[in-house]
């Protein structure tokens, strides 16, 4: 053929690729404007409204309730839904005791007090008193010791001072780490129990007005919550792995590594500030002091003695999760999975209800294309999670339960939890990064008229001029050029965790924030209707949009022909991760080589006041240096072959065959799980994941490369060595993979 004929030939091609590409554009433009005709507020504000009526949590006759009700919604839409039950185990409080014995006697705890024009706010009989979930049972009485937030580094502060909680009470106030961690390090500090409260610094009125003249939290309001070690594996703490089906096999309530052994209780900062107004001791340093109107002593002198017992009834729990399908016409074995809890600790209007409610209309929505004659290339799945609350218990037993079927058909995950106002914030799987942002510019923000990911973008560049909080700087250098804003990392706190880090299925996680003020009223009786509707998403306007934001990727992701996956990002995002643990590395030895050196020079005893004595810090070993070659070629690999296989699927998919595509679809679907080590992570085998995870100190908090960068964080220097080489095959597999799939694209 001569080269002119040739040239025509390919013009020709190029066409007709365009015209497909049009069409399908078109298509699916016009089933999303579909789709958004279905979406509405009012329905929402009305589910939303029926739904936090009354006391949500496990085991409750409302959480039963609204499952079922959940699900005659589905069947009434058109999906094949059914409740699949799992019994978990479940504390709930038969007694719970906090009181002062000295200097004097204060009787403190008990249910939180009613508020002006929050209706549900005083329907409590059927409330369960604020605790915790998994603390442990017990009667002790100690001196109170006050350890800021209770982290590892407020630790090492006190054994600077001389101060050993031994046999002691702590009491340290939420944030900064996962309410876990707090009586987890106290425990293993050798404290006998543990109060949390909410610090007015954090949420109450130094963040503004509280409720309910604003939204942010009153003085009687409890943060409650579940302190399950978490870290080591999500889910029902006796059936670690399987699902916990009536007749599973179960581990004692003593062998249950997740359960802690001391008493723990939440309470309100209107109570705390009578403890710490009492403490002596020490003055707290500067980061420790909060934003009660007392002195912040750290105690450890025999102040203020509490007695503080729990007794709990350690039962099984039915827990209701409601599965929907919308079968696939051609890739039935091929699941896009949505999910979103519908337990709350008490009502549960914004945590998690106003996420739930926003999942029903999308559901209707596609009900109601499904009923116009549109069907999905892949199987739809729809969860409403039951239990998540107390440690994701329905969400993780589902995955345990089905996941051999989850890892040969599940295609992705996509979690919502509570919902509120402001910008869209998305965490995930970076290979779905770019369209996550494709599709937040084809929704409109309900307050501003521009689009979602312009305003994000807007976000992003003001926060930084204005310096508000930490400027993410890959996040700034992309906003600066209009691009993709990255996604965050997945670490854990909602129903994702067991699909990306267990089964190694991509999971996005996403939802509004920034200008609702739900925090204020967080796991508190006063996470209400009224609160929400006042303070957090009045309208329930972002509530829509993230149905639309969700439904898009829902619909995309199962009528794609071609790969949406851009594995480019990903190969960059994990680049980024490799330069932070080599930092770490560097760092940390400087650090470690200064501190040694001011210990020789007796620095920190010359520095200390002799009136108040700080002691210097331990010795610990100096942080070698790390040959990374290993991850630093895996890293180039996998550079190379995300950018040839995106490449070709540019050039090349609109005119691939649909054997090829079919090819192509099946070879991706479970690329992800080839990030997986079946050895888990060091003490927590259940963490599968080596690009991420929830961090041992950090909970909720992500860790990227997990296995080198927590071995470098706690100098276990010969796992950071030995996951060095884990992580490198995992990247390199990825890359084969890409090559595979390249190969199929190019027709070879």
């Amino acid at each position: 053929m001569r080269a002119a004929q040739i040239l025509a030939g390919a013009a020709l091609a190029a066409m007709a690729a365009a015209g497909v590409a049009q069409t399908a554009s078109t298509d699916r433009k016009a089933i999303e404007a579909q789709f958004d005709q279905h979406i509405s507020s009012a329905d929402q504000l009305a589910w939303l409204k029926d739904m936090s009526s009354a006391p949500n949590h496990v085991g409750s006759p409302h959480d039963k309730a609204n499952a079922e009700a959940i699900l005659a919604k589905f069947k009434q839409w058109g999906w094949d839904a059914h409740i699949e039950t799992f019994h978990v185990l479940y504390p709930t409080p038969i007694s719970t005791t906090v009181e002062m014995v000295a200097p004097e006697k204060i009787v403190l705890g008990g249910q939180e007090p009613p508020v002006p024009g929050d209706d549900t706010s005083s329907k409590t009989a059927d409330a369960l008193p604020p605790y915790v979930a998994f603390q442990g049972d017990g009667d002790v009485t100690g001196d109170l010791v006050y350890v800021n937030y209770g982290m590892p580094e407020d630790y090492k502060a006190l054994a600077r001072r001389g101060i050993d909680v031994k046999g002691k009470i702590v009491i340290a106030r939420y944030g900064t780490g996962w309410r876990g961690l707090k009586p987890k390090l106290a425990q293993d500090h050798g404290a006998i129990g543990c109060i949390i409260y909410s610090d007015p610094a954090d949420d109450g009125y130094a963040q503004g007005d509280a409720y309910p003249v604003g939204g942010a939290r009153p003085a009687g309001s409890v943060q409650r919550g579940s302190v399950a070690d978490m870290p080591l594996y999500p889910g029902d703490p006796l059936t670690p792995g399987i699902g916990a089906t009536l007749n599973a096999k179960r581990l004692t309530r003593e062998q249950a590594p997740t359960i802690l052994k001391i008493p723990v209780l939440p309470m309100s900062y209107g109570d705390a500030g009578k403890l710490l107004a009492r403490l002596g001791g020490p003055v707290a340093p500067a980061p420790w002091r909060g934003a009660l109107p007392v002195t912040y002593h750290m105690g450890g002198n025999g102040g203020v003695s509490v007695h503080l017992a729990v007794k709990s009834n350690w039962k099984l729990t039915p827990a209701y999760d409601v599965i929907a399908m919308l079968k696939g016409s051609r890739y039935p074995d091929q699941w896009v999975i949505r999910g979103n809890h519908h337990d709350g600790w008490v009502f549960g209007a914004a945590d998690p209800l106003s996420g739930n409610v926003a999942m029903l209309s999308e559901a209707k929505a596609l009900g109601e294309l499904y009923r116009s004659g549109w069907r999905p290339a892949r199987t739809i799945v729809y969860t409403s999670w039951d239990a998540e609350e107390p440690m994701l218990l329905g969400s993780t037993e589902w995955a345990e339960q089905h996941a051999d079927e989850l890892k040969q058909k599940g295609a992705i995950y996509i979690n919502t939890d509570g919902n509120g106002r402001g910008m869209l914030h998305a965490q995930g799987s970076h290979s779905f990064q770019h369209l996550v942002n494709a599709v937040a510019a084809d929704v409109t923000d309900p307050e501003t008229g521009a689009s979602v990911a312009a305003r994000a973008r807007a976000g992003v560049l003001a926060d930084a001029f204005d310096h508000t909080g930490q400027v993410n700087a890959t996040a700034l250098a992309a906003a600066e050029k209009g691009g993709d804003l990255p996604l965050g990392a997945l670490g854990s706190g909602s129903d994702y965790s067991a699909y990306i880090q267990h089964l190694g299925l991509p999971a996005i996680n996403i939802g509004f924030g920034g200008e609702d003020e739900s925090d204020g009223v967080y796991h508190s009786i006063y996470d209400s209707f009224h609160h929400v509707t006042t303070f957090d998403d009045p309208g329930l306007k972002y509530g829509a949009a993230l149905s639309k934001v969700v439904g898009r990727l829902v619909l995309r992701l199962a009528d794609a022909d071609l790969p949406v996956q851009r594995y480019g990002d990903f190969a960059d995002t994990v680049g980024i991760y490799l330069g932070e643990v080599k930092k770490l590395a560097a760092d940390r030895r400087a650090e470690d080589t200064k501190r040694d050196r001011l210990i020789a020079d007796g620095a920190f005893r010359l520095a200390s006041d002799p009136l108040k004595p700080v002691g210097a810090p331990a010795p610990e070993a100096v942080t070698p240096e790390f040959d990374f070659a290993a991850l630093d070629g895996a890293v180039k690999t996998l550079r190379q072959s995300a950018a040839a296989f995106d490449g070709a699927l540019a050039a090349r998919g609109a005119a691939l065959s649909q054997a090829q595509r079919d090819r192509l679809s099946a070879q991706l679907r479970d690329i992800d799980q080839l990030l997986l080590d079946d050895r888990g992570l060091p003490e927590r085998p259940w963490y599968k994941h080596l690009i991420y995870a929830p961090g041992r100190f950090t909970g909720y908090g992500a860790k990227t490369l997990p296995g080198v960068r927590e071995a470098i964080e706690e100098r276990r220097f010969d796992d950071a060595r030995e996951f060095v080489g884990r992580t490198a095959k995992v990247l390199r597999d990825y890359a084969a993979r890409l090559d595979q799939a390249r190969a199929t694209v190019e027709g070879k």
